[in-house]
C-alpha cells in the first residue's frame, strides 16, 4: 500500500466524495443517534488517502464539550487506515477543547465493537429500542443487522482525556 495521507476535506470535491460515500455506506447524507438527525454538511472530515486515491474516511460533529464521531469507513479492511482516521479525529477534536469523543453504534455491530474498544474506548450506555425509534425517521435502515441479528439498540462508547 502505498504511504497514507490524512487531510481536512474542505473542497467541493471531497464533500462530493463523502455525499457519495455516506450514500452507499450509511444509506443517506444524514445520520440519526440518540433519536437526533445529524446532515453531512454538518459534520467536520478527514479523508484518507493513498496513492492520491480516497480510501476512508472519520467524521465527527461537535456537541458542547464533547464531540461525536458520526462515522469512520475504511474502503481496504486490515491495512490500518480506520485506525489512523480514529486518531486523527481524535487528534483534531482535543485541539479543539473537547473532553471526550464518543460514538454510537447498534447492538449488531460486534466489528465496531471490538475495533472501538481495542482502540480505549468503554461502553457507557445502551439505548433499548433506539434503532427501532430511529428507523421512523430514516426508513432505510434495515432491520435485520450483521450477522442475522436483529437491529434494535443502541450503544454508547466513549473515550475521555
Amino acid at each position: 500500500m502505498a504511504e497514507l495521507e490524512l487531510r481536512l476535506a474542505e473542497t467541493d470535491e471531497e464533500r462530493q466524495w463523502l455525499e457519495a460515500l455516506w450514500q452507499k455506506e450509511w444509506g443517506g447524507t444524514t445520520m440519526i443517534t440518540r433519536g437526533r438527525s445529524t446532515a453531512l454538511a454538518d459534520v467536520q472530515a478527514v479523508i484518507a488517502y493513498s496513492g492520491g486515491e480516497p480510501v476512508g474516511a472519520v467524521t465527527w460533529r461537535m456537541d458542547e464539550q464533547d464531540a461525536e464521531l458520526m462515522s469512520l469507513n475504511a474502503l481496504r479492511e486490515g491495512q490500518g487506515i480506520g485506525g489512523a482516521l480514529l486518531a486523527r479525529a481524535e487528534q483534531e477534536v482535543k485541539a479543539m477543547g473537547t473532553t471526550r469523543l464518543y460514538l454510537i453504534t447498534t447492538n449488531d455491530n460486534l466489528h465496531a465493537l471490538a475495533f472501538y474498544q481495542k482502540r480505549g474506548y468503554r461502553l457507557v450506555r445502551l439505548f433499548p429500542g433506539a434503532v427501532d425509534a430511529a428507523r421512523r425517521l430514516k426508513p432505510t435502515i434495515p432491520v435485520i443487522g450483521h450477522h442475522g441479528i436483529p437491529l434494535r439498540d443502541e450503544l454508547e462508547l466513549a473515550k475521555a482525556w
